[in-house]
């Protein structure tokens, strides 16, 4: 009955708000302390007691009623920061404080008008001595300190009750770090009371940085989130303490634990909870790029690299993320035993800010073969979303960390590792290296969903980047490669697009290096090569005139891309096919993904990884990119397609062909070879040295950072975010204008 009349009450109190004629006084405490004291409420009662529609009615009709109700609660928030929350009483309070304003910000923040609210100074408001400090400045304070707020969001070092009370504004928050791991080598006792605290206090933060979800997608950086500038500057003792606190929070987690089978479902897991706000604190804080005008961007740059320097931190911060995305991997004998975590698009945003903007950080990933560790999940999250248009942004993360590592020799090297896992992914079973893996994985070129077209482009460039430096595919692999090469070379694909002759380009350029740099090992592609010789005649006698060019066209398919003669082989272990999204899932839109050539840069380097030259440009695709607005009004020629088909890289190919082909047809008439472990067997002990054109320079395309993939990874982040948070949904239903929420 108690808590029926507390949520009355609290209702009451909202109505008169919205209801009231005058504005009411801020030294009217008892009107306004009905908002917070001996209140019950939760989160969500707070949601459902204080509908958007009289939110918008206070904020339009009785605006200095809105203002005084912020700045009380902030005033509220920072008296408590001070006294240290000694009382259950004073902790309650702040915990209605954080709801009301969780609920309230994103009104503010969707009217331009009201915008700048907080970052105006109140008189009276801040601490004693500091009069003039802005309302925003003043609550993102008072919340970093009761972040660290002990017996409330913090382990106490009191040693007894007799003790006194630990002086909030005194303490040394490094000491109080939530977590063991980077900086701190004690592991607090787990105390739920206080990861409960930490989320909502959390979600609060996460409100206030949502401001940049109400601007419309901009590539200029010139206006950086003031709440996030502001939070991870000096100004703010704690920040990196809390980033620590963060980062240990999230790295530390184990979902599976040590429990029984079946104990999610029977217990409440609020550290989980925690995690989940917890990484996407981390990825807005880091979202505030490096080397920005910003005065903060120094000191965030050290925000984020400080917990990275030594390598024991490394080696946790990377076997952490490796150990939460593996975890829908797990495989037990009882369905459904285990925990799935359900923030990995947090994470592996998480990972591509660590890997891009902490290049040390990258190189440690890069030469430590825990970076299989996590190419696998990536992998397998790619592979499971591929049907499913509201994962499209998924999709993306996942091929430019791809894009991202294979940039790099070691990626390259480590792949040639076997591998030897159970993972249950919708590709065929084979056996080989986590080469062979990623190659294989690329079944989403030709069995995914047209939206995944621009990827094509990302996807080949990772095979071309890793394809030096692969010592021995496997029958599975090379049977791949060739599918995606004959598929991409029917005269209807390539004359259908203005840049379709590109994909082929990037399969010929795999077929150089590997023949040119690794032949030796690689008898599997030599011979699937040999078997698909028709494809590269074709190729090279593509007819160009203008009436072939018309029939090509008319036989087009429209289902986009086919596959001929590709066998599908049985699927691993506890595979499920990709399925599409349900019926009513919310997806958030995103940029466009800018093309290939605005993401990398090319390099030419040595087979040992060192650089030859900085920027060079591939001498085979240099033919002018049309824009998308000319697609439409485009249509194939003679003088297009020999622009391009002069420029085909096929002679070391050819030349491999007019040597071998004759040696194989020999030897299967001499010895009556019908066998083809045979002829892999005489193939893998030939040669061709001094037989191919001299060896060609290794061309690396590294990924660029630009506007371009900045505001797509910013509209990414944020959709991820609201959509993820809809327990109580922070921003359902408000002005969004960074993206647009639609339902499938």
């Amino acid at each position: 009955m108690g808590n029926a009349d507390t949520k009355l009450h609290f209702r009451k109190a909202v109505i008169q708000l919205t209801t009231k004629t005058q504005p009411v006084e801020a030294t009217d405490d008892a009107f306004w302390d009905q908002f917070w004291v001996d209140s019950s409420t939760t989160i969500q009662d707070v949601f459902a007691l204080v509908p958007a529609a009289e939110i918008r009615a206070v904020r339009e009709e009785s605006p200095s009623n809105l203002a005084t109700l912020c700045y009380k609660a902030v005033e509220r928030l920072v008296q408590a920061a001070d006294s240290g929350c000694p009382s259950e009483k004073q902790r309650q309070i702040v915990l209605n404080c954080v709801r009301l304003l969780t609920r309230i910000l994103p009104y503010i923040f969707e009217d331009a008008d009201w915008r700048g609210f907080f970052w105006s100074t109140v008189p009276g408001a801040g601490r004693a001595g500091d009069e003039a400090r802005p309302l925003a400045e003043s609550l993102l304070l008072a919340i970093a300190d009761l972040l660290f707020c002990p017996d409330f969001t913090a382990q106490s070092h009191k040693k007894s009750s007799a003790d006194a009370a630990e002086d909030i504004q005194s303490i040394d928050s490094c000491e109080y770090i939530w977590e063991a791991g980077v900086g701190f080598a004690q592991t607090p006792p787990l105390n739920y009371v206080h990861d409960i605290n930490r989320t909502e206090l959390l979600k609060l933060l996460l409100t206030c940085f949502s401001e940049a979800m109400y601007l419309p997608p901009s590539s200029e950086r010139k206006n950086l989130n003031p709440w996030v500038s502001f939070f991870c500057s000096t100004e703010n003792r704690h920040a990196l303490p809390l980033f620590t606190s963060l980062l240990n929070v999230v790295c530390a987690y184990d979902p599976v634990g040590y429990g029984f089978p079946y104990n999610h479902l029977l217990f409440s897991d609020q550290r989980e909870l925690l995690v989940e706000q917890a990484v996407q604190i981390l990825i807005v804080t880091l979202e505030q790029e490096a080397g920005s005008a910003s005065p903060s961007a120094e000191e965030e740059q050290e925000l984020t690299i400080s917990p990275c320097r030594g390598e024991y931190f490394r080696i946790f911060i990377l076997k952490g993320l490796a150990r939460l995305l593996n975890n829908p991997l797990v495989q037990t004998y009882l369905p459904r035993s285990t925990k799935k975590i359900q923030f990995h698009q947090e994470l592996l945003i998480l990972f591509w800010k660590f890997c891009d903007f902490n290049k040390k950080f990258l190189f440690f990933v890069l030469k430590s073969s825990d970076v299989l560790d996590m190419l696998v999940p990536i992998l397998f999250n790619l592979n499971d979303a591929r049907a499913d248009q509201s994962r499209v942004g998924l999709m993306h993360i996942g091929v430019f960390i791809l894009l991202l590592l294979s940039g790099e020799r070691n990626f390259g090297v480590r792949l040639n590792k076997p591998f030897t896992l159970r993972v249950p992914m919708d590709i065929p079973v084979f056996t080989g290296t986590h080469a062979d893996l990623l190659i294989i994985f690329h079944k989403i070129v030709t069995s995914g969903h047209q939206r995944l077209h621009p990827l094509f482009d990302c996807l080949l460039t990772v095979i071309v980047n890793i394809s030096p430096y692969l010592k021995s595919l496997s029958m599975v692999a090379a049977n791949k490669l060739l599918h995606l090469l004959e598929a991409f070379s029917t005269p209807w694909f390539l004359f259908s697009s203005p840049q379709n002759h590109h994909l082929v380009f990037f399969l010929l350029e795999v077929f150089n290096n590997i023949i040119q740099y690794q032949f030796d090992g690689n008898c599997n592609l030599v011979y699937a090569i040999i078997r698909k010789r028709n494809v590269f005649h074709q190729l090279a006698n593509l007819p160009s005139d203008m009436a072939s060019i018309q029939k090509a066209l008319q036989r087009k398919k429209k289902s986009g891309i086919s596959r001929t003669n590709s066998i599908e082989t049985v699927s691993m272990e506890g595979s499920r096919p990709a399925v599409p999204a349900e019926p009513g899932t919310l997806k958030a839109s995103l940029e466009a993904t800018p093309g290939i050539d605005k993401i990398t840069e090319k390099a030419q380097v040595s087979e040992d990884g060192t650089m030859r030259d900085h920027e060079v440009t591939a001498p085979h695709i240099t033919d002018v990119l049309a824009t998308s607005s000319t697609f439409s009004a485009w249509n194939p020629n003679p003088d297009w397609v020999l622009s391009w088909k002069v420029k085909l890289p096929l002679q070391t190919i050819m030349r491999l062909l007019q040597v071998l082909v004759p040696q194989v047809e020999k030897i299967c008439i001499d010895k009556g070879l019908t066998d083809e472990s045979e002829i892999l067997k005489f193939l893998q002990h030939g040669t061709l040295v001094g037989l191919l054109p001299v060896p060609h320079p290794i061309l690396i395309r590294k990924y660029q950072a630009n506007a371009g993939t900045a505001m797509w990874f910013r509209t990414y982040m944020w959709g991820v975010i609201y959509l993820r948070n809809v327990d109580p949904p922070i921003w359902y239903d408000t002005d969004i204008r960074l993206f647009e929420i639609q339902r499938i």
